[in-house]
C-alpha cells in the first residue's frame, strides 16, 4: 500500500504543479556550470568534462534523480568559451524530463584589472510521462484495497519547448560574482489547457574569493555565497572551502523564506587532470516540519582535457571545488 500511496502523491502534489526540480536550490554548484550561469562558460579556461549524479531525499524510497553531463572551454577562435550539456530528471518514474543544450559566454576586459564574461544558452527541454503502476485516487477501496479500472484518463504524451537562459561573470582580483536569469522564455511543459507546469524564472546571484593561507599558495581558504530567488521562493547560503593541492574540504549553511535552514558538507579529491568530488546536504530546521533529514547527495568528476594560452585579454578563474 506504501508503494501505492507514493503514486498518488505524485500524481497530486507533482504533477499538477509548479515543477522547479525536484530540490529547488542545490547551492552554488560550480560542477554545473553552464545550467547554473552561462557566464561561466569557458571561464576556467581549460576544456572540462564534467558528469554528476544527485540523489533528492535519499534514504526514503522517493525515487529523485538528477544525472548531469556537461563540457566547456575557451576557444580563442570565438574569442570566448562554448559548450554543451545533457542533462536528465528523474522523477518517481511518473515524470522525466530532459534537457539538452548549447552555451557560449562572450570574454572581454572592461577596463584595468576588470573581466566580463556575458553568456547565453539556448536549450530543448522535454517532459515525458510513465504512469505505469500508478494508482488513482478513484481506484482506492477504503475496505478492498486498490480496484481497477480508473474512470479518469492520464495521456502519457510529452511535450518540448525552447528554454533560454543568460548569465554574466565578474572577476577582478581575488573575486569573482555572478548574476544569471534561467528561463527567460517561462516555457509550458504542460499541455495547452493545463497551466500548472510553467517554469517561472530564477535569478542567480553567486560570488568567490580566494585567499592563500601559507607563502608556498598551496593551502587556500575560499568563500563562496549566492543567493536564489524565484516566483514564491528565496534562498540564501553562505560558506567556505578549504583546499589543499590534493584535497579539499567545504561547509555551507543555507536557509530560504519558509525558515528551513540547511547544512552542506563535501569534498574533493585532485588528482591533476582529475577530480573527483561529493557533497551531503542535511535539514537543520524545517520551518513547516515537513523537510525529511536528508536531503541530497551529489558525487561525480570532472576530467580535464585540454589548455589554452593565457593571453593578456583572458582572465582565467579557479572554481572553488564544490
Amino acid at each position: 500500500m506504501i508503494k501505492h500511496f507514493r503514486g498518488i502523491i505524485f500524481l497530486i502534489f507533482i504533477i499538477p504543479g509548479s515543477i522547479i526540480g525536484q530540490y529547488p536550490g542545490p547551492g552554488p554548484d560550480y560542477q554545473m556550470t553552464m545550467l547554473n550561469n552561462p557566464g561561466l562558460t569557458g571561464a576556467e579556461g581549460a576544456g572540462s568534462i564534467r558528469l554528476s549524479y544527485l540523489n533528492y531525499y535519499p534514504g526514503y524510497g522517493y525515487h529523485l534523480f538528477s544525472g548531469v553531463l556537461s563540457y566547456d572551454g575557451y576557444f580563442p577562435s570565438l574569442h570566448g568559451g562554448a559548450g554543451f550539456f545533457l542533462s536528465n530528471d528523474y522523477m518517481g518514474g511518473i515524470v522525466n524530463d530532459l534537457q539538452g543544450g548549447f552555451s557560449y559566454s562572450y570574454h572581454f576586459q572592461a577596463g584595468g584589472g576588470l573581466f566580463i564574461n556575458a553568456g547565453l544558452s539556448a536549450s530543448l527541454y522535454h517532459r515525458g510521462y510513465n504512469f505505469n503502476g500508478s494508482v488513482l485516487p478513484d481506484q482506492i477501496d477504503p475496505v478492498g484495497g486498490v480496484t481497477l479500472p480508473s474512470g479518469e484518463t492520464l495521456s502519457p504524451e510529452g511535450k518540448s519547448v525552447l528554454d533560454l537562459a543568460t548569465g554574466f561573470l565578474f572577476i577582478s582580483g581575488r573575486f569573482f560574482w555572478g548574476i544569471s536569469v534561467s528561463h527567460l522564455t517561462e516555457p509550458d511543459l504542460d499541455e495547452p489547457d493545463g497551466s500548472g507546469g510553467k517554469l517561472g524564472r530564477k535569478i542567480l546571484l553567486h560570488a568567490a574569493g580566494d585567499y592563500n593561507i601559507n607563502k608556498e599558495k598551496e593551502l587556500k581558504l575560499r568563500p563562496v555565497g549566492n543567493c536564489e530567488i524565484m516566483k514564491g521562493y528565496f534562498s540564501a547560503g553562505a560558506g567556505a572551502v578549504l583546499e589543499s593541492r590534493y584535497l579539499s574540504v567545504n561547509a555551507l549553511i543555507f536557509g530560504d523564506r519558509e525558515k528551513n535552514f540547511d547544512v552542506q558538507t563535501g569534498f574533493v579529491l585532485d588528482m591533476g587532470n582529475l577530480k573527483i568530488f561529493y557533497k551531503y546536504r542535511f535539514n537543520l530546521v524545517s520551518g513547516s516540519n515537513l523537510l525529511p533529514f536528508s536531503l541530497l547527495h551529489q558525487t561525480g568528476i570532472a576530467i580535464g582535457l585540454n589548455n589554452v594560452e593565457k593571453r593578456r585579454i583572458i582572465k582565467t578563474i579557479s572554481y572553488p571545488d564544490l
